[in-house]
């Protein structure tokens, strides 16, 4: 890769790769996500899953969906500088009731553009 030909978009992307690498993350959940690999917040609502190789998804289970305990197919928002870029994940009603209860519990996404992660919820 000739560095001195990047467009904005590649060198958002390798800028955030560069400064993600390496670091893992672990939410217990929020309302606003995981923004990638060391990003960690606070719930404010619910719980915010931890994504694999992580470039700017994010993923939350609100309340009242863990309250509900039913099966869900949640996205996993778009990627950062990739607005059409989203993964899903689907949980069992008996995974959503064990994350309500403390259970950490680890699902792949779809895959989307020749790649998944792994989301886990704890």
């Amino acid at each position: 890769m000739d560095d001195t030909t990047l467009d904005r978009r590649e060198f958002t992307r390798v800028s955030l790769l560069a400064m993600l690498s390496g670091v893992a993350i672990t939410i217990s959940g929020c309302g606003g996500g995981a923004y990638g690999p060391g990003s960690p917040t606070t719930p404010t609502d619910g719980k915010a899953g931890s994504i694999s190789a992580n470039h700017g998804h994010s993923v939350v289970i609100t309340s009242a969906q863990l309250t509900a305990g039913g099966q869900l197919t949640l996205s996993l928002g778009p990627a950062v500088g990739v607005p059409d870029h989203t993964h899903s994940v689907t949980l069992t009603a008996a995974e959503v009731v064990s994350i309500r209860d403390g259970a950490r519990v680890s699902k792949a996404s779809s895959t989307q553009d020749a790649h998944d992660h792994t989301v886990t919820f704890n």
